[in-house]
């Protein structure tokens, strides 16, 4: 009887630590699988819409064709579950990412599994991207977890739509000069790029001039803006943006493209023009762009500044209704 006790007990104390074993297995194999994050296609628009569609922070980070279209500047990556949208991507100062998960659910699960995930990496968890709204909702569901500091280089500027098409007040009158000044020295026309893929192969023609013009630009984030431009040129239809131009005597001097981000905001992905010999083509384009294509949205996300002086300025001088304020928030040290 003895023997037989021991037997029992030896038998049972490994039946429980097989169990153990597998469950741990278990356990790591779903966090493995529902963290398997990988490179954006094309072919993930549908899926990646279905998250991002009803959202309504305005914020141009949450768009697939600006994830998918810098993502070689980010090495974006995603993964999704029965419930959030997952995103990760790397910086040029801490490295590894994350955006806030989108979706419907238990938030700080989500969030818990990005931390999996950072932890897997060997990186110090943070999230970036964040609007205030962001901000908020990631404190009620985790309040004392995260630092939160502001990342102005990155922040959206947006304009009501009203204000880009009349340009009406005292501080927007340089605008109304530009324009007004264009409008009398050239023979000009604005043509929407809307069921018209000859005009969308006459920009890929002017943006590789645009680039040879701006060849002594050392920003490193001109040559990862071309090659966005031409990811959206060459995937006009199928991310269902719309684009117009502005022609001089028939040659293009400018084209601007973007897509409805929101219910009620309109997003401005490009915006180029040949301004050597042709005075107020930006001015121009951006107040025809939103007049045809985007009049009927309230407000006109026209993305962030990338820390970049002449573009803030630029930016600035419309002056915003919105400053769209995004935020880094780190974990706090143990």
């Amino acid at each position: 009887m003895v023997i037989h006790n021991n037997y029992t007990f030896q038998n049972l104390f490994l039946v429980n630590n097989f169990m153990t074993w597998l469950l741990f297995l278990v356990n790591n194999h779903q966090n493995e699988y529902m963290l398997a994050f990988r490179k954006i296609e094309l072919s993930d628009k549908q899926l990646i819409d279905s998250y991002l569609q009803g959202n309504n922070y305005r914020s141009s980070d949450l768009c697939f064709c600006n994830l998918y279209c810098w993502q070689e500047k980010f090495k974006t990556e995603f993964t999704t579950t029965d419930e959030w949208l997952l995103i990760r991507f790397r910086d040029n100062v801490d490295g590894n990412s994350y955006l806030l998960p989108i979706g419907k659910g238990d938030l700080k699960e989500a969030v818990n599994l990005l931390k999996q995930d950072s932890e897997k990496l060997g990186t110090r968890f943070q999230i970036r991207g964040l609007t205030q709204q962001m901000c908020n909702e990631l404190q009620a569901v985790e309040p004392d977890r995260f630092t939160f500091n502001l990342n102005r280089s990155v922040s959206d500027y947006i304009y009501t739509s009203e204000k880009l098409i009349h340009l009406t007040g005292k501080k927007l009158q340089s605008k109304r000069n530009h324009i007004n000044r264009f409008t009398k020295e050239n023979n000009w026309s604005y043509k929407s790029l809307t069921n018209n893929p000859d005009l969308v192969k006459e920009c890929h023609r002017m943006l590789q001039q645009w680039m040879i013009d701006n060849a002594e630009d050392k920003d490193p984030s001109l040559v990862y803006d071309n090659i966005a431009t031409k990811l959206m040129l060459e995937n006009f239809e199928y991310f269902g943006l719309r684009g117009g131009v502005i022609c001089v005597e028939g040659r293009m001097v400018a084209f601007s493209l973007g897509e409805p981000l929101t219910q009620d905001t309109f997003i401005v992905h490009v915006e180029k023009a040949m301004t050597e010999n042709v005075h107020g083509a930006y001015a121009i384009i951006n107040q025809q762009f939103v007049l045809h294509e985007a009049a009927e949205f309230t407000y006109i996300n026209r993305e962030e500044d990338m820390g970049i002086e002449s573009l803030r300025k630029a930016k600035l001088s419309y002056q915003p209704d919105i400053l769209l304020e995004k935020f880094v928030a780190r974990e706090k040290e143990q």
